[in-house]
């Protein structure tokens, strides 16, 4: 598969740790079609690399994350055009969203509409001190496109995703923690370093058993409990037949690190 030429983002592997980055500062990053397109083929690309085991998101500079979408772009969008950027977002946040590694938003400052939405689609979010998000759609006279308000309602107290989405105004970072929509918060000059050093504890542990864990707390808010269970068992069995689960079970015995190869 030929890789795609990237202009609006930069995209990085370190070791077991893929880095893409929305590089638009002069519009705050700000997605456009061209960039959701980007976005998207560089989260296939990290999926697709069996030497990544996670991803970290972030936007260039220290303003924003990812400022919402384009407006310039969508203003004189019509009803096909619209469908097709939103089936192109949901697309993006989808495939964060269910890749079986683990994905970290670091939110650098503005996370509003679209960006609030990515940033939703990711396992957890870092941010910074000066953090902003929301999903102020309403403004615009439109609403969330890419799967946002659906998850906001899976990831904080419905009245607090109600009130975000109906009445369009942003919050600051030490409410989005307040209300468990970040996971914790930095200063600016140590986010990053915060987000990598999680991403690298990360990467040491079994990626079959992080893959499996992520899979099963996604498909398990959508089913009874009694039914999450047995597919928990069911794969915890599994697991039992992996070299994974050998070598880091005699590394605990043996008192030493595990060597996990995936398989």
């Amino acid at each position: 598969m030929e890789k795609m030429e990237y202009k609006n983002v930069l995209y990085a592997v370190e070791g077991p740790v893929a880095m893409l980055t929305v590089n638009r500062p002069h519009r705050l990053n700000a997605v456009n079609t061209a960039t959701l397109q980007e976005l998207l083929a560089a989260a296939r690309e990290a999926k697709a690399d069996d030497s990544v085991r996670v991803l970290i998101l972030t936007g260039s500079g220290d303003r924003s994350f990812i400022a919402g979408a384009d407006v310039k772009e969508m203003v004189e969008n019509d009803y096909l055009q619209a469908l097709a950027f939103a089936k192109l977002g949901q697309r993006l946040c989808s495939t964060l969203e269910e890749m079986a590694k683990p994905v970290i938003a670091v939110i650098n400052g503005y996370a509003l509409g679209a960006g609030c939405e990515i940033a939703v689609a990711c396992d957890f979010a870092y941010a910074a001190e000066h953090a902003e998000l929301g999903m102020p759609e309403v403004n615009l006279g439109i609403i969330p496109g890419f799967g946002g308000s659906q998850r906001l309602l899976r990831r904080i107290p419905a009245g607090m995703a109600r009130e975000m989405v109906l009445a369009g105004e942003a919050i600051i970072a030490q409410e989005a923690l307040r209300v468990g929509l970040v996971n914790r918060i930095y200063a600016s000059d140590k986010l990053m370093a915060a987000a990598q050093e999680t991403a690298i504890l990360i990467s040491s542990k079994g990626p079959l058993a992080v893959a499996r864990a992520k899979d099963l707390m996604r498909a398990g808010l959508d089913m009874p409990l009694d039914a999450a269970n047995t597919l928990e068992r069911e794969s915890f069995a599994g697991l039992f037949a992996t070299n994974d689960q050998t070598e880091g079970m005699q590394a605990f015995l043996q008192k030493r690190e595990p060597q996990f190869k995936g398989n």
